[in-house]
């Protein structure tokens, strides 16, 4: 939120520096993103007063004598069309930096340094400025918006800083507001933070205003829906003059990012940055049936918006109907068909408080954001409700841009704006501190901040004011007392049941850490997804209508549709990332992810779902195979120290003839593949994609397990290769695990070639094996190996009806 120290010296005496607010704001909870001087780009430019002014023929300029209080007059050429001796104009001298217009001098970074230079053979000492060379318009200076030079009041002391006449030495903080003080979002409600924390007296903007005994015959108010409106206030305004705002508020709105449109118009902006409080004015020549009507909006009713936009409405949208149609969408913005127009005599002024969590979710569901239902999403409190009405008046009266009548509806579910009484023990406010605050601090502070404290013994009696709703109970009041009496106070204590611990990761910590380090190395780059996807991805990836993986959480209020399911696999995510790399150029590369996948137990949720961890690994590229995404799935069991064996599987996203469930000690922990060409058409990839996920879960009972010392073998080991055939259907799994269960003395087994052709049965299939054998107790005699195989081929023929190949 912008604060201009101007506006803010309006209501409070501020007679520190703005770095000293800075400091004093940020102390009691307000951060001051950004705090700069209006004209800070603007350096050496005074006022000066043109003594001669002469055409230089043939052209449109003119050479000057300018006085800028110096010695000598300062000679510069000028081509406006406003310069004239007598006036006084920005003099912007050898030196000075303002913003860059011209092409005649050194630009810096949107600014320029002026330097001597010559035109048509004249010298120039300088620049005379228009107000857009100081950063100025029409709203911020009267005059700035002239193409030309801007003319400076003739009472203005000649060398003086331009700055200070023009205010652009006023300092601008860029305050960030919590979400628990909706209060403090206008300039009103932060100046009385500032008056609190300086200690000064709290000015408040004027309210009074005449009403006259003009009446609107037979106008009503009624709100049908008081759950998402417990007050709504209206005031008709008569013989409406619209014009040009004063320049005093032109320049504070220009201040806060807001145009001029017209004095009406202002106003309402105007008490929104002031107060806080949205406004809206009806032109009453277009509200029909003499009244208004707060009420749900009918399913599929519609209404155009001031912005032109027309939305199409259900009954959660909350609208503002006169006798016959919707005029404004409740709290966003209002409607064209009731716009402030130039041929405006009568205005009915809106003020009203609407539910902060309806408006959140009209204007994001309607993709429709404005200032207003900036403020309202984070909250308005009745009091500024009817304290901005009541200046809204004054100011169209101050003003002169309107009269006042005497009608006035205010509809409300009888909430009071008076200050509610809170008690709170005073043992119990020092209590969450872990400090005792002197009870004459405690009164000194909260009598700044207005509570109104009364303390009898260890009782403390506040007045809590109506626009303080985040007040509760009495940590609240420990909040408001340690912010203001400084949180350098505060003693760093251990909590009673504390304890001192060594800290560090635990086990899944620990061996998680491991994982990524050991997939890192392997040349696989982390990757973070949501925790959301779409179910178009669940299409995408062909899972029947009664897998498991649709069975997902879905999100009450999804940011968009492509985010509404909680994910219950991550393939799919994995498969987006792999295609996005590869339209962008990316043609080869190694992902993984671990992350939460997300098992309901039963939907509707009746408790929390499983949340399961996983990992999941995407390769791409020519380079890339199915036996590569295998060895990163031995990496993992290598880290774990386990084994994994593999079968054939038959995923919908994966290739028939390329796709393997993992297994560890028989059970299923997860699966590997090539993807589909279908799914590679579908998301434009140009190279082949890989795909595994393992169920991390499922493994944690072997985290923290370490491979066993074993003592190298005393005696010479032995090697034998086995060229074998089998039938296309036998896995190396399934001959590797035969083999070690053949031969107890078998200490690896590793396939060195496969082979399929003219030389065996079609239907067959060769490989082969290297089997190591490590004696126990004794050596080898020269027969023993020899028997070992035998042994082996004789249990290959009788399990898998394999052959020794000839």
């Amino acid at each position: 939120m912008l604060v201009p120290l101007s506006w803010l010296k309006d209501y409070v005496d501020i007679d520190v520096t703005a770095d000293v607010l800075e400091e004093k704001l940020f102390s009691c909870g307000f951060e001051v993103e950004e705090k700069y001087q209006l004209g800070r780009d603007i350096e050496g430019v005074v006022v000066g007063e043109v003594v001669t002014c002469e055409p230089i023929p043939e052209t449109h300029l003119h050479v000057c004598t300018v006085n800028v209080g110096a010695e000598e007059l300062l000679q510069i050429c000028c081509g406006a069309d406003n310069v004239e001796a007598g006036k006084k104009f920005p003099v912007a001298m050898v030196g000075a930096q303002v913003y860059a217009t011209a092409k005649d001098h050194v630009t810096i970074e949107g600014t320029m340094k002026i330097k001597k230079g010559k035109l048509r053979g004249y010298e120039s000492h300088g620049m005379l400025c228009s107000g857009t060379e100081l950063g100025l318009n029409e709203d911020l200076y009267p005059g700035a918006g002239y193409n030309g030079l801007l003319v400076l009041p003739d009472d203005a002391v000649i060398g003086s800083d331009v700055k200070e006449l023009t205010g652009m030495n006023d300092w601008i903080f860029d305050v960030s507001i919590t979400a628990n003080r909706p209060d403090c979002q206008c300039i009103f409600g932060l100046a009385r933070e500032v008056a609190a924390v300086l200690g000064k007296e709290l000015k408040t903007p004027a309210l009074d205003y005449t009403e006259t005994e003009v009446e609107k015959e037979g106008f009503e108010v009624t709100v049908e829906a008081q759950d998402l409106c417990p007050r709504y206030s209206a005031h008709y305004v008569y013989d409406v003059k619209l014009g040009q705002s004063p320049a005093w508020m032109r320049r504070r709105l220009a201040l806060v990012g807001n145009n001029s449109i017209s004095n009406i118009v202002d106003i309402t902006n105007y008490i929104m940055r002031e107060l806080g409080q949205p406004l809206h004015a009806f032109d009453c020549d277009f509200l029909e049936g003499n009244a208004i009507n707060v009420r749900r909006a009918a399913e599929g009713e519609k209404i155009t918006t001031l912005d032109e936009k027309e939305f199409t409405l259900t009954n959660n949208n909350l609208v503002i109907c006169d006798g016959v149609k919707p005029v404004a969408l409740a709290g966003i913005m209002g409607g064209l068909n009731s716009e402030i127009r130039p041929t405006t005599t009568e205005v009915m002024f809106e003020s009203a408080k609407f539910a902060r969590d309806n408006i959140r979710k009209s204007s994001r569901a309607l993709g429709q954001v404005s200032d207003a239902s900036a403020k309202y999403s984070k909250g308005v409190d009745e009091y500024s409700t009817v304290m901005a009405m009541k200046r809204a008046l004054h100011l169209v009266e101050e003003l002169g841009c309107g009269k006042i009548s005497k009608t006035h509806k205010d509809v409300n579910t009888g909430n009071s704006v008076e200050p509610r009484e809170m008690k709170a023990s005073i043992k119990k406010v020092n209590a969450v501190l872990g400090i005792e605050v002197p009870t004459e601090e405690i009164e000194r502070i909260l009598t700044n901040l207005s509570f109104a404290p009364v303390i009898n013994g260890d009782e403390l009696t506040i007045q809590v004011p109506a626009y303080r709703e985040d007040m509760e109970d009495y940590p609240d009041i420990s909040e408001e007392v340690i912010r203001m009496y400084g949180y350098e106070h505060i003693v760093p204590t251990f909590m009673p049941t504390a304890k001192v611990t060594i800290g560090g990761n635990n086990l899944q910590q620990k061996t998680t850490l491991k994982l990524k380090k050991a997939l890192c190395a392997s040349g696989v780059f982390e990757g973070m997804h949501y925790s959301f996807f779409s179910p178009s991805d669940l299409d995408l990836c062909g899972f029947a209508a009664d897998a498991p993986e649709r069975h997902a959480i879905s999100l009450i209020n999804p940011i968009n549709i492509d985010l509404s399911l909680m994910r219950t696999t991550l393939a799919p995510q994995m498969i987006h990332a792999m295609a996005r790399n590869q339209k962008r150029g990316t043609l080869e590369g190694r992902i993984f992810e671990i992350g939460n996948k997300f098992i309901p137990k039963e939907l509707p949720l009746t408790e929390y779902p499983d949340e399961r961890e996983t990992l999941c690994i995407g390769v791409f590229g020519k380079n890339e195979s199915f036996f590569t995404l295998k060895g990163l799935a031995e990496n993992v069991a290598a880290v774990l120290n386990i084994n994994f064996t593999y079968e054939p599987v038959q995923k919908p996203f994966l290739h028939p003839y390329q796709a393997a469930s993992i297994l560890c000690n028989g059970e299923v922990v997860g699966y590997l593949g090539r993807l589909t060409y279908e799914i590679m058409d579908e998301e434009d990839m140009t190279v082949p994609g890989y795909v595994l996920e393992i169920d991390l879960k499922s493994l944690y009972g072997y985290y923290g397990t370490y491979p066993t010392f074993e003592a190298l073998p005393k005696f010479a080991e032995e090697n034998r290769d086995l060229a074998l055939v089998m039938d296309k259907a036998i896995t190396c799994g399934q001959v590797e695990e035969c083999i070690r269960r053949a031969c107890g003395f078998v200490k690896n087994v590793v396939l060195f070639d496969v082979y399929e052709g003219k030389q065996i049965a079609a239907d067959k299939k060769s490989m082969a094996f290297t089997v190591r054998f490590t004696p126990k107790d004794e050596e080898f005699k020269a027969d023993t190996v020899d028997g070992y195989v035998k042994k082996i081929l004789k249990t290959l023929k009788k399990e898998l009806e394999i052959d020794l190949r000839s």
